[in-house]
């Protein structure tokens, strides 16, 4: 492993980091091919996410979270959606750090790798299901903002999950995810 623990601390050699740097440039790239962009935030991507389940599923759920993390935070400075300081946390860091969780299922093989990306889309689900419900509920009109936050972030999670599992799958059957390790 590439990381070490050294008092509760997780440490990543330089490789790993560098990794990581590259898999969030990626994703950030992806991220900004967008094939549609709703009005008040969230877009279907061409496989936005892909790279930063693709270096969990290589590298661990830490490691995963960790890049998931920083690239919500890049996600934020390029589309700053800011209503409330715990609104910022549920969109940006813990809905992209949520991602990481596909690196759990990473001995499975590629089922296991289509299992860890739908959860990892399911965990960020969560996040923007609640920051729709608690931040953005004026947006309803008519609906009730449980309602309405499903049907918004389903309406792009679920064509982005599509893609990844897709991209993933592609990946995991080529056994480009276990090259390097």
């Amino acid at each position: 492993m590439n990381e070490t623990k050294t008092a509760s601390v997780t440490r990543f050699d330089t490789k790993t980091i560098a990794e990581m740097v590259a898999f969030i440039s990626l994703a950030t790239v992806l991220y900004n091919l967008k094939l549609y962009q709703l009005p008040n935030g969230g877009a279907i991507t061409l496989g936005g996410m892909v790279p930063i389940f693709w270096l969990s599923l290589r590298r661990g759920p830490v490691v995963g979270t960790y890049a998931g993390i920083v690239f919500g935070l890049v996600v934020m400075v390029f589309e700053p959606v800011l209503v409330s300081p715990v609104q910022v946390l549920l969109d940006y860091p813990i809905a992209f750090g949520a991602l990481g969780v596909a690196g759990l299922f990473r001995k499975w093989g590629t089922i296991g790798s289509v299992v860890g990306v739908a959860f990892g889309v399911l965990g960020r689900f969560i996040a923007h299901f609640l920051s729709g419900v608690f931040f953005f509920y004026m947006y309803a009109g008519s609906l009730d903002p449980i309602t309405y936050s499903i049907v918004y972030n389903g309406s792009y999670l679920l064509p982005d999950l599509i893609i990844s599992v897709v991209l993933i799958f592609a990946l995991s059957a080529s056994h480009a995810l276990d090259f390097g390790l």
